[in-house]
C-alpha cells in the first residue's frame, strides 16, 4: 500500500512538471528516467514528437556498461555522454524534465555532469 501512495505522488509530480515543461527543436526536452539498475536520458522535440539524442548506461557505446549502476557516480557519468550526444546533434540549451523525481542525489548530479559539460539550462 505504501508504495502505491508514493508511486502516484511521483506520477502527479511527473504530469505538474509536464504541464509546464515543453521541448523544441532548438531547445528540446532533456527528460531524465533512472529505473532500479538503469539510468536513461533523452533529448525530446516535443513538436515534432521526436527523441533527438539520447544517453543511458545500456548503450553500446560505453565499454563499462555492465559496471554501471542507478546510483550517482554513474548519473555523473551518463550526464557527460548526454551532453556530448547531445552536442554532437547541434544541442546547447535544453529544458530539464527530472520526471517527478525530486532534485537532489542522483537527479542533481546528473544535471550538474551535462552542466559542466556545456549543455545550458
Amino acid at each position: 500500500m505504501r508504495n502505491e501512495k508514493k508511486y502516484k505522488l511521483r506520477q502527479l509530480r511527473h504530469w505538474r512538471i509536464r504541464k509546464k515543461v515543453f521541448g523544441t527543436r532548438e531547445r528540446p526536452r532533456m527528460s531524465v528516467c533512472f529505473t532500479g539498475t538503469n539510468v536513461y536520458v533523452q533529448f525530446i522535440d516535443d513538436d515534432a514528437g521526436r527523441t533527438l539524442a539520447s544517453a543511458s548506461t545500456v548503450s553500446k557505446v560505453i565499454e563499462d556498461r555492465k559496471k554501471l549502476k542507478a546510483n550517482v557516480v554513474s548519473a555523473k557519468r551518463i550526464g557527460q555522454l548526454a551532453a556530448e550526444a547531445a552536442k554532437s546533434q547541434g544541442i546547447q540549451q535544453v529544458v530539464f524534465d527530472r520526471g517527478g523525481a525530486r532534485y537532489h542525489g542522483k537527479i542533481k548530479a546528473l544535471a550538474d555532469a551535462a552542466r559542466e559539460a556545456g549543455l545550458k539550462f
